[in-house]
């Protein structure tokens, strides 16, 4: 529907911007708008509200598109960028060959109207009528969490009635502010009565008969059935490691997560062509790095570290220098933090940017990493975490990437809980890796660093 919504109102701007640039043509020349069109608008121009939908792609998260806030945010940026590239463009092109009004007239009104119809889409579609109504079946550890994440989001996906457990110990009483229903026997009712949409299923062990059967009762009745893992990854895009059993682990992720031949193929396609694109820009920016970093600090202007690859094979990168010099006098790793004290203040900017990060695309071309991919940890870090987040070596089933999920949904990682938090998120590429999701984020990523979101 955002995308539709996104398309309709873009068109609505070619047109607007195709008008108000025929009613501009030079004086003496009498011509129909249908002529116009024949004669004067390039091909290119027409595929504008397809380039502005692209710019866009850092809104259509639901929970994003949602917000007011963040819907203006990614409104203003996408439009930032999009002039950002027109400009650059002009600029480098014979003088009279680009159409500036047109090409304003466009912009102006995709921005307004696309602004319009996302108010409208907020204020009506994220209202109370369009809530799914759905019950929590379990009250145990997962279903608190489950629950808790539901409460968090703004608009909430469901309206949660309360919670059904066949433990006797738990009905009656209130958790989370919900009320525990009763077991099994209640659930029909529920249905009925309460015009449930949905039963949300957080029972990690065993189920009873008595449950399996009332399950499957409400599924004919045309309840939606989710299990726990499959909503927490629905509503967060990641991976609930905190709740998930280890045969769940060999059933739904080492499996989902083989790929196919023609994927890996494709990916290092991708790969040469961004590393090859990324290391020439690499080589035209680096006199102004090595210039800001020589006036700022001084020298030494880049860093080598050694980063466990794909099977935990370890592997040298190259990083512009953005701390201090001897950031880590004792020689133990540590996490950045939020406005790290040992960030000068040009490696401020390259790590809002990201250009720090760019030499690295010269291990994309030699095969170490890839565009796409979770962010590489020391081995160091590796062995820490490995022994206080679960599963988190299964990180390492993929090759490291430049970009990744969760550098385009979650900010550094300062402490435990942020790198399993990011451990989630990397878990969910991986289950669900794909040649258009390594895409999507990649456009998200061109968001982040015109954004200056990194840290």
């Amino acid at each position: 529907m955002l995308v539709v919504g996104d398309l309709l109102m873009s068109a609505l701007a070619l047109f607007g911007g195709l008008y108000f640039w025929a009613s501009a043509v030079e004086e003496g020349v009498t011509m129909t708008f249908v002529e116009f069109l024949r004669v004067r608008p390039p091909l290119w121009f027409f595929l504008l509200p397809i380039f502005w939908v692209v710019l866009l792609t850092q809104t259509y998260d639901l929970r994003r598109a949602a917000s007011w806030r963040r819907t203006f945010s990614g409104l203003a940026v996408a439009a930032l960028i999009g002039m950002g590239f027109y400009t650059l463009v002009y600029f480098t092109s014979d003088p009279g060959s680009l159409p500036r009004r047109g090409v304003a007239a466009f912009a102006a009104a995709a921005w307004v109207l696309t602004l319009l119809w996302r108010f409208i889409y907020i204020r009506i579609f994220t209202g109370p009528q369009f809530v799914r109504r759905a019950v929590m079946v379990g009250a145990g550890r997962a279903g608190v969490a489950m629950t808790q994440v539901i409460q968090d989001i703004r608009p909430a996906p469901f309206h949660l009635i309360g919670f059904v457990d066949d433990d006797p110990a738990k009905q009656g009483k209130e958790i989370q502010g919900l009320q525990v229903l009763g077991g099994s026997e209640v659930l029909p009712g529920l249905v009925e009565n309460e015009e449930l949409s949905d039963i949300l299923v957080a029972i990690t062990g065993r189920i009873r008969e008595d449950m399996f059967a009332a399950l499957l009762d409400a599924q004919e009745q045309g309840v939606e059935i989710i299990r726990m893992p499959v909503a927490y990854e629905e509503l967060l895009d990641r991976v609930p490691i905190h709740h998930l059993e280890a045969d769940w682990m060999l059933r739904s992720f080492v499996d989902e997560a083989r790929v196919n031949r023609f994927y890996e193929l494709a990916k290092r396609f991708l790969d040469l062509v961004g590393g090859l694109l990324g290391v020439a820009i690499l080589i035209l920016l680096s006199p102004v790095i090595i210039l800001g970093t020589l006036l700022d600090t001084g020298f030494p202007l880049t860093y080598v570290q050694t980063r466990a690859g794909k099977g935990g094979h370890p592997y040298r990168i190259i990083k512009f220098r953005t701390m201090i010099p001897d950031a880590e006098k004792d020689g133990n790793p540590v996490l950045a933090q939020e406005d790290d004290v040992r960030t000068t203040r040009w490696g401020r900017f390259l790590r809002k940017t990201r250009l720090d990060e760019w030499p690295q695309f010269i291990n994309v071309l030699a095969g170490d990493m890839s565009l796409v991919g979770p962010r590489p940890e020391r081995p160091e870090l590796v062995e820490h975490f490995e022994e206080l987040i679960p599963f988190y070596r299964a990180r390492l089933l993929a090759k490291p990437g430049i970009t990744g999920w969760a550098q385009v949904n979650f900010s550094y990682a300062s402490n435990i809980e942020d790198m399993a938090v990011k451990l989630e998120y990397d878990l969910y590429y991986i289950k669900r890796r794909s040649i258009m999701i390594d895409l999507l984020i990649i456009l998200r990523t061109t968001a982040t660093v015109f954004g200056f979101r990194g840290r």
